[in-house]
Formats: C-alpha cells, structure tokens, sequence
C-alpha cells in the first residue's frame, strides 16, 4: 500500500507545535521516522541547546535494524553544521536511512541546501517541498529572522466598542479590562508561544505590569522596555530579575546588573526607533516578539511598516471618551469571536 507523502509531513508539523515557545530561538521542527507505511519513531525539537527534532525521531525508533529501510519526514531542511548541538544531516547519514523527505529548504546560510546536498552524497534518496507552503508557514517567525534579519513582529492590543485603548484617566495602578476573561487566557498563551514581549514606559508605570505567563502554561518572554530617561522605579515588576529584561533608552551611561537579567541598550529616541529596535532584538537573537504597549508604541511599529500580525480585541466596553486605538488600515484575515469579545487577524502581506 502506497500512502501520500503528505499524510507523515502533515504529522510532522501536528508535533511541531509541541515546540513553539520552547525551541526559540531554535526553529520548532517536527520529523517522524516510517517503516513499511508505519511511523516507528517520531519528534519535536527540544529546549534551546537540546536535541533537535531529527535526533528524537531517530531516537524514539526501538529497533535500530530498521532504519536503514525507513524514511525519515522532517518541515525543514536537517542542519549540516556544528552549533549546540552535532549537525543532524550527519546522523540520518550515520543510521544510513533509505530515504529523506523534506518540506521546505533552510535559509539560514549556514544550512541553506548543504543538509539536502550531504544525505544526496551519502546516497540518500532527497524529495524536497511536500507541504512546502505549510511548512514555511509554521517556520515563518524563524524565516523572517533568517531573510529579514529582524524578529518578527506581532502586534497586540485591546480596544472597546467605540474605539479606545484606554479610558483618559484611572484611579489605581492597574489594569483597566476592555476584553473578557477568555480572551485574556488566550493573550497569556500568545506569551507562552513568543520569544519577547515589548512595552513602552507608560505602560509600565500604569499598570506596573508583570509581562509574564499566568492563565496559561510555557515559558516567560523575555521583556523589553523602552524607557528613554529611565525613568520607572527599581521597585516594579519589570525589576524582579524573574526573566531576562532589557531597557532600551537613549542614556549614556551604562548599568551593569550583577545578576546578568537585567540589560540596558542605547538607541537614539529622535531617529526612527522601530527599525533600531529591531536592530537590538536582532543581536540578542531574538526569533518573535509581541508588541502589547500603548497608543505611541503600536503607532511606532504601524508607521515604520514592521509588523508580520496584528490581533486586535474588540470588547464590549465603552468609554465615550479616552485615548483612541492605533490608526490602522489593513484588510481583515480572519474573525474570531470569544464570547462577548471580538479578535481581528490581521497580516501584513
């Protein structure tokens, strides 16, 4: 019996998922290993520094024997060099595996073909591109890093009936909930599944926000703030050396912190910040980040044209009058109702 190619990449990228917000700045890949239209061995990737998705599969098979009559499925190109971890083009190729089945090719530069081009001279049957658009979809935080040399940017906000981000003023520093309890669960799982989380100075000192997973299970994004005159208080959240923190700001004088958590980085507020954020982020390999600041901050990033996604809550909130939501003109991808709420997918084709 013949099956599809396509049934085991399908599979590969079910299990790919299991690594996002774990791998980064890895990119998640999955690989399942088949014997005789029957899946023996099957992967993920790993925490960062860990084994790679190709390694699990191969190491998930219980008898060895059967590799070499085995293909093994993968959504991307097996690495070829040395990093963390020893390149696994050269582990297919050691277990001498009958046939490698690939969905789409790395561009890294240090991979970029030279994976598919060791298993072909080991005498590795290579089939490239089964799902290849599905594949690159599901890598494309990793692809924009590789093609773009810049994270990629999801933008995140709330606003109510009438189109406010927040009312004019507040009594208590904290937040002021514009979407319902679902869609707040749902925000924390954005968290969980993106390397970065970035706000402006106003933001924290509002909200005194914590920036880190709650209602959801996964890992802390790192946190970025922008904080021109360094002026929030070492007595906030974002000080709590809980997670890796840098503070962009536009003071001279460096700041060490002994602990290594907290790091501060220089730009220049008066030139265009977006594009020298993503400069920083970008040498802290940074693969994704979500922009979840106020008004001044999305409107950065909106007018610089850096952006990749845009979800957008639509609460049942008004508040006749308070600051206005970001001015936005991108065609709808995707509605999404939770309950009450409202989300808006936007994606900057």
């Amino acid at each position: 019996m013949v099956i599809s190619h396509e049934i085991y990449i399908k599979r590969c990228l079910q299990i790919a998922r299991n690594g996002i917000g774990f791998a980064r700045p890895n990119p998640s890949v999955g690989a399942v290993v088949v014997h005789n239209n029957k899946i023996i061995g099957e992967g993920f990737t790993s925490k960062y520094g860990e084994s790679h998705a190709e390694v699990n599969a191969i190491n998930a098979v219980k008898d060895k024997s059967l590799l070499k009559e085995s293909t093994i499925y993968v959504t991307l190109e097996p690495c070829s060099h040395f990093g963390k971890t020893p390149p696994c083009a050269d582990l297919i190729v050691k277990h001498q595996l009958k046939n490698a089945v690939i969905g789409c090719v790395d561009s890294n530069s240090l991979v970029a073909g030279k994976g598919i081009e060791r298993l072909k001279k080991a005498g590795i049957n290579v089939i490239v591109g089964v799902l290849e658009n599905e594949c690159k979809e599901h890598h494309k935080k990793f692809f924009t890093v590789q093609d773009k040399k810049r994270p990629y940017i999801i933008l995140k906000w709330a606003e109510t009936k009438d189109g406010f981000l927040a009312p004019k003023s507040k009594v208590e520093q904290k937040p002021v909930w514009i979407s319902n309890q679902y869609s707040q669960q749902l925000v924390h799982k954005f968290r969980s599944e993106t390397h970065a989380i970035l706000v402006g100075t106003n933001t924290v000192i509002a909200d005194n926000s914590k920036l880190n997973v709650r209602t959801w299970s996964g890992e802390n994004p790192i946190r970025i703030v922008l904080d021109k005159n360094l002026r929030i208080e070492k007595d906030f959240s974002v000080f709590d050396e809980s997670v890796k923190t840098i503070f962009l700001t536009e003071k001279k004088e460096s700041q060490i912190d002994i602990s290594g958590k907290l790091i501060f980085e220089t730009i220049d507020f008066s030139k265009n910040i977006g594009v020298q954020i993503c400069e920083v982020l970008y040498k802290h390999q940074i693969q994704s980040v979500i922009i979840e600041g106020g008004l001044q901050t999305l409107q950065t990033f909106i007018n610089e044209n850096l952006w990749d996604e845009a979800r957008v809550f639509i609460g049942e909130t008004e508040f006749k009058e308070g600051i206005k939501a970001p001015v936005f003109n991108k065609v709808i991808k995707e509605i999404i109702n939770i309950k009450t709420d409202v989300l808006k997918l936007y994606t900057n084709d």
